[in-house]
């Protein structure tokens, strides 16, 4: 089968950092399905990955956790899936990925496609989807009322990417939080806008004067997207007592946790990944959340946050892919469709 992979960690600029390659056609078995990848869409963990996990000599390593397509193919104890389904997911990190013509899931972290969406338009939501709604619902718990914040207001923090597209979305439709999203160009401003924040400010100023502009003198969640390092001295003295800070990058140098004892604000990190990383007893859960979002998108309540086609799934296509990830300037997903 074509797949695109690589050998060595290397900048996106360098001609061996993405290869169009021919591997072996993996076979299903146990709960694994068998996919036939017809779209993918590209994360910041594959840039990631790409510059911090060389793969064992002589082997290719197949990034890719965004994936929409036809099941071909079911293991023996697959039980909710059947040939010819059309399905979207994001995989597991330690397997190999969805840049390929086809590619091994477990079937519990599979949902089926919204029927109302194409391969290129469900291929975009799984990864930012389920970290956007864990975020909110298992991390800051915003389904459930709470006496600490009765009136309770999201800062969602670099709202116009991937995950904030979604989250966004999700936090109008599902919870009745005030929404104050950040976002910096004029672009990325109306995008996030249109997807239903109630305010938005820019990240590129400082925070607490534009938020006191709107009445807001405190925030009870904050979903941290981006560059928490930053803004963590801010998101400390804009949260509330008894609030919740939920961040999913990787803040340089860490972060000095004792600022948040005096109120009481409690930390937490949102990883997609961890579930099927260590096979977590509600491991299916990652299958509800997607069943449940093909529910929300086929009532029109979600949209799609498709934002840039690049044509084929080859190496040239990704490798402007991953440039565009790395420069910051992405807005929504970028998918590529087709081998």
């Amino acid at each position: 089968m074509k797949a695109v992979g690589y050998q060595q960690s290397l900048a996106i600029s360098e001609p061996a950092s993405l290869l169009d390659i021919e591997l072996a056609t993996p076979v299903a078995a146990g709960h694994d399905i068998l996919v036939r990848v017809a779209a993918v869409s590209v994360n910041p963990v594959d840039t990631k990955i790409r510059k911090r996990v060389t793969p064992a000599a002589g082997e290719y390593k197949v990034l890719g956790w965004d994936a929409a397509g036809e099941v071909v193919a079911v293991g023996e104890q697959v039980s909710r899936f059947a040939p010819g389904d059309r399905v979207y997911y994001a995989g597991a990190l330690q397997r190999q990925g969805s840049n390929a013509e086809y590619q091994l899931v477990d079937e519990r972290i599979v949902g089926k496609m919204p029927a109302n969406l194409s391969f290129e338009q469900a291929a975009a939501l799984p990864l930012t989807a389920l970290t956007a709604w864990e975020l909110l619902f298992d991390r800051l718990e915003l389904a459930t009322p709470s006496l600490k914040h009765p009136k309770p207001v999201l800062l969602v923090t670099g709202a116009a990417g991937g995950v904030g597209s979604i989250l966004v979305q999700l936090a109008r439709q599902l919870t009745t939080v005030t929404i104050v999203a950040t976002a910096s160009r004029p672009e990325s401003q109306q995008w996030v806008q249109e997807l239903g924040a109630h305010y938005v400010v820019n990240h590129n100023q400082p925070l607490i004067p534009q938020l006191q502009q709107l009445g807001i003198r405190a925030v009870s969640h904050v979903a941290s997207l981006t560059q928490t390092d930053q803004h963590y001295a801010e998101l400390v003295q804009l949260l509330a007592p008894q609030g919740k800070l939920a961040l999913i990058d990787d803040p340089v140098g860490g972060l000095d946790i004792m600022p948040l004892k005096q109120k009481s604000i409690s930390l937490h990190w949102e990883f997609m990944f961890t579930r099927s990383l260590f096979s977590t007893p509600d491991l299916l859960t990652q299958h509800q959340i997607l069943t449940d979002l093909s529910r929300l998108i086929e009532q029109g309540q979600i949209n799609t946050t498709l934002k840039q086609s690049f044509g084929k799934i080859n190496a040239e296509n990704l490798k402007q892919a991953h440039a565009l990830l790395e420069s910051g300037k992405a807005i929504g997903k970028i998918v590529l469709a087709g081998f």
